[in-house]
């Protein structure tokens, strides 16, 4: 039986991770980056498909863990009958190439420990050649190279890679795992305890800027730190998440490919950075921002790779059986290639929300910002695929239509603010023209309500956005019938459904949990319309589903009390960021200044 999703942790060095579960195993590591052939996709399939096992030996009574404070070291303590030992698990922040380090630590009597290490390169279908030499072994497959250093004797047993040993207290054995490509010379050896102090200072160095956020200082504080190790420091792109293929539904079919950067992510995330502090980060994603869009604005993409590669094809890995059976195991995204009219309102509320805060306008970000004007304004009446990505037919989404009037109400603030040229009365006009339209067109006075495309009568959590980017106040009737009629219809026990699945609108058979980034939405909806009880009781139910370390998936089954998703996922965690901001900050919060425009 796999472990639960909640029952993983993330370490990494912010160009890739891995995630370690409760028993002591790490059952996914993508190397040399986030979007790369694993060596450990034991999440995916069998423990045959890679992994890498240390835990002790017989009955364990009692797993604690917990992350250093401040930093992404984890550390799991197991009592048993014999004692009591710690691993620490950790990625260094790199310098060349990327390190995993497990350290056993005794602290309690003398216990025996299991090593089982299963090493497989891409994807879990390739077995490397591997030699044991002096202190270790090196396991080698084409470009890949894997090297692991330590003083514990290994054994090789049916293409698995064993040993047995033991820890006293203060006692420690070291296992330092290293990916290099088989042209260079092997990894270099190193201090591994400096490298675990040095490891902890860096992330201390960087979560001692967090807010003081009272009581929610420490979610906060994890929240942005998951943020930052789901970031490629090289590009400054933030990946939605460190998996591929965890189902929104166990045993069903909605299952993606997370580890690239979404357009639509920018204005939240660059919000949530910027009012915490972390000016360097946002500035660095809005710099990746504008480089993945830079081009003929027409061949906009929704989603692209960490340093903004374009060509993300969609394929499916039958080797794999997925998550609790939950297939197809999908590399890449075909959603890349959909039209979605609101990721232009979202690069253009990045910028100018940049610009607000003090990221300023460049030469080329005018020209990038002109380009994609130009293009929405023959353009935004269109059809699309809308934000939830369907794999049905395109329709006039609500949503969508919403965003694209948020892409000119922008436009038209940042040039009344520094008086440039532009065709100012033009863009005033068609703010007007489309802000009319989805009044018309989106809502249903019969239900009191607007709805997911023109002419449905269906409900969609996206909509729960009107008053958070200022399209209408969120006192004005249709603002609050439009929550009062989600809070109805698509909220279980507390949660947020996005909407309720169609396979004629999705193309897809139905079936997924709640969406935790929704009701983040709605605790932000529910404070600006004064509702201050109902919204923090809705984030502290949110806090509540996050698991023992504070992570959060995409989704939740509230009847299995299961999170459900690509993991951990960094729209949920910035939804976190901003709601605990603006519960805590009133009018100068996320919520509140993003819909001031």
């Amino acid at each position: 039986m796999p472990l639960r999703i909640e029952d993983y942790a993330l370490i990494g060095d912010c160009q890739t991770a891995a995630l370690v579960a409760r028993d002591g195993s790490i059952d996914w590591l993508c190397l040399p980056r986030f979007d790369s052939g694993t060596c450990f996709a034991a999440l995916l399939g069998t423990p045959e498909h890679g992994r890498w096992l240390i835990a002790p030996v017989g009955g364990v009574r009692k797993v604690n863990r917990r992350y250093r404070p401040g930093t992404l070291v984890l550390e799991t303590v197991f009592e048993t009958e014999d004692g009591e030992v710690a691993v620490i698990d950790f990625m260094p922040p790199r310098s060349q190439v990327p390190e995993l380090i497990r350290v056993v630590e005794g602290r309690r009597g003398r216990v025996p420990m299991h090593l089982e290490l299963v090493i497989r390169f891409d994807y879990g279908s390739i077995i490397p050649w591997v030699r044991h030499l002096d202190r270790g072994l090196s396991a080698i497959a084409g470009p890949d190279r894997i090297r692991l250093r330590t003083g514990v004797e290994l054994h090789g047993i049916d293409y698995r890679t064993v040993a047995e040993f033991a820890v006293a207290e203060g006692q420690c054995e070291i296992f330092e795992l290293a990916w290099q490509p088989t042209h260079l010379p092997e990894p270099r050896e190193f201090a591994v305890l400096r490298a675990l102090e040095e490891t902890e200072q860096w992330w201390r160095d960087w979560s001692a800027r967090c807010p003081d956020e009272g009581e929610w200082t420490e979610a906060v504080a994890r929240s942005l730190i998951t943020l930052k190790a789901l970031t490629y420091a090289p590009t400054g792109g933030l990946v939605a998440a460190a998996t591929t293929s965890l189902p929104e539904q166990l045993g069903g079919v909605r299952n993606w490919d997370y580890r690239y950067c979404w357009l639509r992510d920018a204005t939240f995330t660059l919000m949530a950075l910027l009012h915490a502090g972390y000016v360097e980060e946002a500035r660095a994603w809005r710099e990746w921002l504008l480089r993945a869009v830079a081009g003929e604005p027409s061949k906009i993409q929704i989603m692209y790779g960490l340093a903004g590669e374009r060509r993300l094809t969609e394929m499916e890995l039958p080797w794999l059986p997925g998550y609790e059976g939950s297939g197809p195991v999908r590399l890449g995204n075909a959603a890349s290639q959909q039209f979605q009219l609101d990721v232009y309102g979202e690069v253009l509320d990045a910028m100018h929300q940049g610009f607000r805060y003090g990221l300023k306008p460049t030469e080329d970000s005018r020209r990038v910002a002109l380009g994609l004007l130009d293009f929405l304004e023959s353009n935004w009446d269109q059809p699309d695929e809308g934000i939830w990505e369907v794999r049905g037919k395109r329709r006039h989404f609500t949503h969508s239509r919403m965003m694209a009037w948020v892409a000119f109400d922008r436009a038209v603030r940042v040039v009344e603010w520094l008086g440039v040229e532009s065709p100012l009365q033009r863009w005033c006009s068609l703010r007007d023209e489309i802000h009319a339209q989805v009044c018309r067109e989106g809502y249903d006075a019969e239900i009191g309500a607007f709805v997911q495309f023109y002419g449905s009568r269906r409900l969609d959590a996206s909509l729960l956005m009107m008053p958070l980017v200022g399209f209408l106040p969120p006192h004005d009737v249709r603002v609050r019938g439009t929550i009062e009629a989600i809070q109805r219809d698509l909220v279980t026990d507390g949660f947020v459904h996005r909407y309720a699945p169609d396979p004629e609108v999705d193309g897809l058979p139905a079936g997924e949990g709640v969406f935790l980034l929704c009701t983040f939405w709605l605790a932000d909806c529910l404070a600006l319309m004064d509702r201050h009880a109902d919204a923090r009781r809705t984030f502290e139910r949110l806090l509540s589903v996050r698991n023992d370390v504070g992570l959060l998936s995409e989704m939740y089954d509230p009847a299995r009390g299961r999170l459900l998703g690509n993991f951990p996922q960094a729209f949920s965690h910035v939804g976190l960021v901003n709601t605990a901001l603006s519960l805590r900050r009133g009018l100068s919060g996320p919520s509140s200044q993003r819909g001031r425009g």
